[in-house]
């Protein structure tokens, strides 16, 4: 308790939690978009208990990885190389997580591209198998993301209750913009082409960290905001034409 009073009367433990908090619902972002568009895919009465039930899972996976922080840190310690090149474990988990996102968010495309390829069967059978698969597909995501967020906090922060705060903070924040986000997204086709561009390019960040290419991380949601806000004048234009057409 003592422990606890000290860090929250330390002014630079405050710093370090909003800003750790901030980073990681940064971070979230790019398992929201992930989430979204694949609960999207499911039937509408199963959507919005598959993202709690992923988003969840996200929360549980982060703080019990939380409990195990001294072997998460020693995934960083590389244990083969390769024509010079070191590799960790860390480094195969976000290859292989690179190469799942480019995959899943290029598949995406391709149905929304050419749709007779991917006829959707609505089953109660099929329903049960597409609503454990898409669980299954977040969950993935979800330990790739989680492994990659608790080491970055491990680098700004040494004190277990700032990194909690901050993971538990950044998945409520996740589980509020979860349902909006995906009806928005749903409501664009448009924005579903752009969220899955941005996977792909999220995808091929994982994969550069993973080769020891560092791709600070700024320039990618930059990018991510820039493209943003020209599909929302993009939208802003065809809602104007819309509504002059209709009078």
């Amino acid at each position: 308790m003592d422990y606890l009073l000290q860090l929250a009367a330390d002014p630079a433990a405050w710093v370090a939690l909003v800003t750790l908090v901030a980073m990681e619902v940064v971070l979230g972002i790019d398992n929201l978009i992930f989430i979204s568009i694949l609960t999207n895919k499911l039937p509408e009465q199963y959507r919005s208990k598959a993202r709690r039930i992923g988003i969840s899972l996200a929360l549980i996976m982060r703080l019990a990885l939380l409990g195990t922080i001294a072997i998460i840190v020693r995934l960083t310690a590389p244990i083969f190389e390769v024509f010079g090149q070191a590799f960790s474990w860390r480094d195969l988990i976000l290859i292989a997580g690179g190469l799942f996102l480019v995959w899943k968010a290029t598949t995406e495309i391709h149905h929304n591209v050419d749709p007779r390829t991917h006829a959707e069967d609505v089953k109660d059978s099929k329903v049960t198998i597409g609503f454990t698969a898409a669980i299954v597909q977040i969950l993935l995501l979800d330990i790739v993301f989680s492994i990659d967020s608790i080491i970055t906090a491990v680098g700004m922060t040494e004190h277990i209750p700032i990194m909690v705060i901050a993971v538990i903070a950044a998945v409520t924040c996740m589980l509020l913009a979860a349902d909006p986000l995906a009806r928005f997204i749903e409501a664009n086709p448009t924005v579903v082409m752009l969220a899955l561009g941005f996977l792909i390019m999220i995808g091929m960040t994982l994969i550069a960290e993973g080769f020891g290419a560092h791709v600070p991380k700024g320039y990618v949601y930059a990018a991510m905001g820039f493209s943003t806000a020209i599909e929302g004048l993009n939208m802003l234009v065809r809602r104007r034409r819309a509504a002059g057409a209709g009078h």
